[in-house]
């Protein structure tokens, strides 16, 4: 696999989300030993950055993930993220300082690691000014617990802000074919030399065209609550999963890499992290890295139709910045 660059790692192009793994999607955590499989298959096929958080689960993805690196932690840059749930007896978020010192020891353990890659603040605390936030995990950097951090869903004051007290290595926010606001972003983190890790780059598997009815999904399947898979929203929607099909068709290549192509496209500091739970399904995504789409066919990917209904839902938009 072709690489790309997120601060000083250099890292396979497509990474891997772990979340679904253990929760949110439908069928979450009813194969462990599957999800293990998949991670190594990620491993053999030239991924290197794998995506995990203390609040999937919660905790319970970072110890399968854990359990899955156990033998192979030299070929990981391993990600997780803090900052959702609190470790001080505080409601809600909490990125204190003493939250966070208490949250990356319990990642550590889950892992079964000695230092993080690449740690994350979840989401903005607006509690907590984010110069605190970042001046405790530059604590943990110097004691090498923490080799790198990232921010989450931050915008441009917030990343400048924090990246003055600590450099940056990357944005993990979500970026697709139908979630386009990075693109304001992106001249910020290339002036500072910031990478971005993009999740959902399949649009929570609506663009891959698999998922073609709201029945489809599990009763607790996350997706439920999120306005663009509503009734009439997701039946509009449909529109932009069989223009990616058509693209597909073209391109000679599955709607889930002409979805990830895209997104690699523009540039070599971006990294889509599709999750799966499957083998067959992370030999689909890596093959993405050999697709080479015309100038005529990102055009008409540029030109999708747009999206209906926000990405996240009314209580979930609230914690991310714009």
């Amino acid at each position: 696999m072709r690489t790309a660059t997120l601060g000083a790692f250099e890292v396979g192009r497509i990474g891997l989300g772990a979340m679904g793994m253990s929760s949110a999607y439908s069928g979450a955590g009813s194969d462990d030993e599957e999800s293990i499989r998949t991670i190594h298959r990620a491993l053999d096929l030239g991924v290197t950055l794998i995506d995990t958080a203390e609040v999937y689960g919660p905790y319970v993805n970072e110890e399968l993930v854990g359990k899955a690196i156990r033998e192979r932690r030299d070929e990981v840059v391993l990600a997780t993220k803090f900052g959702l749930i609190s470790h001080t007896g505080r409601d809600g978020a909490d990125s204190s300082p003493e939250s966070v010192h208490a949250a990356v020891d319990g990642s550590l353990r889950r892992l079964g690691v000695d230092h993080i890659d690449l740690y994350y603040q979840h989401r903005v605390d607006p509690r907590t000014p984010i110069e605190e936030t970042i001046g405790a995990v530059a604590e943990l950097v110097a004691a090498g617990k923490v080799r790198a951090i990232g921010l989450s869903e931050a915008w441009v004051d917030t990343i400048r802000r924090a990246h003055a007290v600590h450099p940056i290595t990357a944005l993990q926010s979500e970026y697709s074919l139908w979630t386009r606001e990075q693109d304001e972003v992106l001249p910020v983190l290339r002036e500072l030399g910031i990478g971005l890790v993009a999740y959902s780059p399949l649009g929570r598997g609506f663009l891959t065209g698999a998922v073609r009815t709201v029945d489809d999904l599990d009763e607790d399947d996350l997706r439920r609550s999120n306005p663009r898979f509503a009734e009439e929203n997701f039946r509009r929607n449909l529109a932009a999963a069989d223009e990616v099909r058509a693209v597909a068709d073209d391109a000679g290549a599955t709607p889930a890499q002409v979805a990830l192509a895209w997104v690699l496209s523009k540039g070599t500091d971006i990294v889509p992290i599709p999750g799966t739970k499957r083998v067959a399904r992370v030999e689909e995504n890596v093959g993405a890295d050999a697709v080479e789409l015309t100038a005529d066919q990102l055009a008409r990917l540029d030109g999708l139709t747009p999206a209906v209904g926000e990405h996240h839902s009314e209580a979930q938009m609230t914690l991310i910045e714009r």
